[in-house]
């Protein structure tokens, strides 16, 4: 399993995040975790990242348990993992190759390397003759995809999107998620965190779906849609009764 969460709670100042939450996931499988503001999509993201720590429960990442990893191994995981969100966003005082070269500095690459990867990113996200552009010219969907780039460039394994489609126009947001998809298709393993209702039914995924912290539902091939504003609430007077 790439991805294995086994009983996962967080607790924040006494305010649950995630509860007893358990999964797992495939090498090159796409998973959509959904939920409304608040549900713990963000929280569980950065537990894969071990940006936080786990108040209780396991998580297993590529059959390493994160609780034995020493924080100078820390680096070496992520570098297995992209990591994309409008929250991250790029310096606008630097072009794209600029922004991106950022990045390769960080995990110590040497410059003819960071030359040929910055190149290969771009054209994978459709945009290799915008490495001299400046941020404040790209449009929303261009800008996403810069920081797609930005995540593709330690060739990850594992490809974490927070909210990717945040602020983008229909349009935008539909040819970010093809990427993704074909992203995907070449045996990257997908985690996005959305409540793009829409773009989640029309991709037809497998689905987990986090209310209040808990982990209410996990389906494949599901559909998010309309109705399921009423499914989730009726789920949390549900889970509310159950406590």
């Amino acid at each position: 399993m790439e991805i294995i969460f086994d009983h996962v709670s967080k607790i924040f100042d006494n305010q649950i995040a995630l509860e007893d939450v358990s999964f797992e996931i495939e090498q090159g499988e796409f998973v959509f975790i959904i939920g409304k503001s608040g549900a713990g999509k963000s929280t569980l993201l950065k537990l894969i990242l071990k940006q936080e720590e786990v108040t209780s429960g396991e998580i297993r990442v590529q059959g390493q348990s994160l609780k034995e990893i020493t924080p100078k191994e820390i680096p070496y995981l992520r570098r297995k993992i992209g990591y994309m969100s409008p929250d991250v966003g790029l310096l606008k005082d630097r072009n794209v190759y600029e922004n991106l070269d950022l990045a390769m500095v960080a995990v110590g690459a040497r410059k003819k390397y960071a030359r040929r990867e910055i190149s290969r990113v771009l054209s994978v996200v459709g945009l290799a003759d915008k490495a001299k552009a400046e941020v404040g010219d790209l449009s929303g969907g261009e800008y996403a995809r810069i920081l797609l780039a930005r995540a593709l460039l330690v060739r990850p394994q594992i490809l974490i999107a927070d909210e990717p489609t945040a602020n983008l126009d229909s349009d935008a947001a539909w040819d970010l998620m093809l990427l993704l998809n074909e992203i995907n298709h070449r045996g990257i393993t997908v985690v996005v965190a959305s409540h793009a209702r829409e773009l989640v039914t029309v991709m037809k995924k497998r689905v987990i779906t986090l209310v209040l912290g808990a982990l209410v539902s996990d389906e494949k091939n599901a559909i998010y849609d309309q109705k399921a504003v009423d499914i989730f609430e009726e789920r949390k007077i549900l889970h509310k009764r159950e406590k």
